[in-house]
């Protein structure tokens, strides 16, 4: 049975029953309550603190594992760019040499990388810098393996076309040759028979008697057929495609006409002495991209090296040059 109590009135001068009021109760609950309240946050920090959960210490698992997973994907990613480099070295320096078309530049194999932050969402994660070098590799190799696939395409192509390229170039002499007798004067500075001043021959000049046998050094198209009676004299010139053309001058006679397909090993003219020319010859030119180029180099198909070699001599022991 609860107790009651008294307290002394002043005003009556007498102890009067007194009981708790509703507020009072009310006010010492709440303050029973809110320091309960104060124990157990306090409580529950510590323990939270200092003690793992089995729930966190599965988080705290699984946050390693994925952060051990990240760091073995950077390791395959570099180990993957090692790789994508040296596919890239080998078909810069080896299938495009082979198809003689240019290399991909760098500027393109290594564009689009920079500007707008792409990463900016990531920067508020845990080991942020870690996952965000993860994403940036993950994102330069794929761009560059996607460009190496588009560069395979165009190597297949080119692959597809070798064979074609192949019978265009110029590769075999324009006359009958075969004891090196016909070279008269090669590539460089010869003195010009007529002018007796040097000037620089653009290519090679095969005697032979009127009438002998011009050959096509390659498949390609005629695209001139001119008669003239000074210069080149009558010539021809065959375009064999791939920045590859020819042209065979001072013709005494023409067997082609313009438009025409040819073979290599064709016959499509007959030595002459037309034009600024001083004895029956054939003036035989190769041009690459436009530029005269030396045409020794393309004989690889008629020549073995000490062949060529003696070809070279000969043709450098001529000082003048017959056109």
């Amino acid at each position: 049975m609860a107790k009651k109590k008294y307290r002394f009135n002043p005003e009556t001068l007498n102890y009067e029953q007194h009981g708790v009021s509703l507020k009072e109760r009310l006010t010492r609950f709440m303050a029973y309550f809110t320091s309960s309240l104060a124990f157990a946050i306090v409580l529950v920090l510590f323990i939270i603190n200092h003690y793992e959960t089995p729930r966190t210490k599965a988080v705290a698992r699984e946050n390693q594992r994925l952060l051990t997973q990240i760091k073995l994907m950077q390791k395959d990613l570099t180990d993957i760019e090692k790789v994508l480099d040296d596919i890239q070295q080998r078909d810069d320096n080896i299938y495009r040499v082979i198809f003689e078309t240019d290399p991909i530049p760098s500027t393109i194999r290594k564009a689009g990388f920079g500007g707008v932050n792409k990463y900016a969402h990531l920067e508020n994660l845990s080991n942020s810098e870690l996952v965000i070098e993860a994403a940036r590799k993950l994102d330069i190799v794929a761009k560059q393996a996607y460009i190496q696939s588009k560069s395979y395409d165009e190597v297949m192509k080119l692959a597809l076309d070798k064979e074609k390229m192949l019978a265009s170039i110029p590769a075999i002499q324009p006359v009958s040759n075969v004891d090196l007798k016909r070279t008269a004067s090669g590539w460089g500075f010869r003195i010009h028979p007529i002018y007796k001043i040097r000037k620089f021959h653009y290519g090679i000049d095969f005697t032979a008697p009127v009438g002998t046998d011009v050959y096509a050094t390659g498949d390609g198209v005629v695209t001139e057929v001119t008669s003239s009676r000074v210069g080149y004299g009558n010539y021809i010139m065959i375009d064999h495609g791939f920045g590859y053309a020819t042209l065979y001058a001072h013709l005494h006679k023409f067997n082609v006409r313009v438009g025409q397909k040819v073979k290599r090993g064709e016959v499509i003219g007959f030595v002459g002495n037309t034009g600024t020319s001083t004895s029956p010859h054939l003036h035989y030119e190769v041009h690459r991209n436009g530029q005269a180029v030396n045409p020794a180099n393309f004989f690889y198909m008629d020549l073995t090296p000490a062949e060529y070699e003696r070809m070279i001599a000969i043709s450098s022991n001529m000082g003048q040059s017959f056109d």
